[in-house]
């Protein structure tokens, strides 16, 4: 079973910053895609960031030079250090996984059938 845990979220002002955890099942690492997306209301997700076993990592184009995404696998942990944050940036954020493809993939960004419940950021100007 798939362990997909965020937790991290909260309200910022415009510059500041937030890290996401998403406490995940141990063998997500070694074996899948993982990727934070983001959901804004009335708008579609967005893939953010992608991160996969080889260490190979994808953002999107409006948060590169931002947002970064790592993975503690000691603690089995996926985490999401967001920057500078924008009022754009408010969103739901999800963690999610899929066993097969790579970040380097031009579909990075789709196929993730396991998700977990989210959490919400906030970026007040």
């Amino acid at each position: 079973q798939v362990q997909l845990v965020e937790s991290g979220g909260g309200s910022v002002q415009a510059g500041g910053s937030l890290r996401l955890s998403c406490a995940a099942s141990s063998y997500l690492f070694s074996e899948a895609c993982m990727g934070w997306f983001r959901q804004a209301p009335g708008k579609e997700r967005e893939g953010v960031a992608c991160i996969d076993k080889s260490g190979s990592t994808k953002y999107a184009d409006s948060v590169k030079g931002r947002f970064t995404i790592s993975q503690d696998k000691a603690k089995n942990i996926l985490l999401l250090q967001m920057d500078n944050l924008k009022p754009e940036d408010s969103a739901m954020y999800y963690c999610a996984a899929k066993l097969a493809g790579s970040c380097s993939s031009y579909y990075w960004d789709v196929g993730y059938p396991h998700w977990g419940q989210g959490t919400q950021v906030t970026v007040s100007s």
